[in-house]
């Protein structure tokens, strides 16, 4: 039997402390990301990492991957911190394509400083220095920072303002039972 909040081997259920687990996660973290980064504006989600790791090392947890991905990501850095590599945890995404929070984690626990006021613009020039660094093949012109097409289209769906209903367009009213919009009969059709 396994703790919820603990890591087993998958194929006994052996218990394996968090600690031990993360050692394992974080050398196949690392071999991941620099595959990521061997091509020009890939990226990976932290759900899809967490699961390489786990299938590889034969390693799982049932903890929710935001509660232990961070800290897998965190070693990460620190490791490319005192190799002088740029920071790989750039790489990696959650699946609206903003790499979140835990990148401001990531950069103020490894590098200190300020935290940039955008944390995915920051990302994406990481990434560019990633791509190049670990052999992407990049663009004659060196590249640019890009933000994940997710999140771009995320972006833009934000900067757009909602669209104003004009002086022509029908206003039906609401089921008051369904909460379902009436058809333009006015009658709702669930109910006799």
């Amino acid at each position: 039997m396994t703790d919820r909040a603990g890591a087993f081997r998958e194929a006994s259920g052996e218990p394996v402390e968090i600690q031990d687990a993360r050692l394992a996660w974080v050398p196949i973290a690392r071999e991941s990301l620099v595959r990521t980064a061997g091509e020009y504006n890939a990226y990976i989600t932290y759900s899809d990492l967490a699961e390489e790791v786990q299938r590889k090392s034969g390693i799982r947890t049932k903890q929710l991957t935001h509660h232990w991905i961070g800290k897998v990501l965190g070693i990460v850095s620190k490791e490319c911190y005192r190799s002088n590599d740029p920071l790989l945890s750039s790489l990696c995404v959650q699946q609206n394509g903003s790499v979140g929070a835990g990148f401001g984690v990531a950069l103020d626990e490894t590098y200190g400083g300020p935290r940039p006021e955008d944390l995915d613009l920051a990302a994406a020039e990481e990434r560019l220095k990633c791509y190049g660094h670990f052999g992407a093949q990049l663009p004659a012109d060196g590249g640019q920072p890009a933000l994940t097409p997710m999140l771009v289209a995320l972006r833009h769906k934000k900067a757009t303002p909602a669209r104003t209903r004009t002086a022509t367009e029908e206003v039906r009213e609401i089921c008051p039972l369904c909460h379902v919009r009436l058809p333009s009969s006015g009658v709702c059709g669930s109910h006799d």
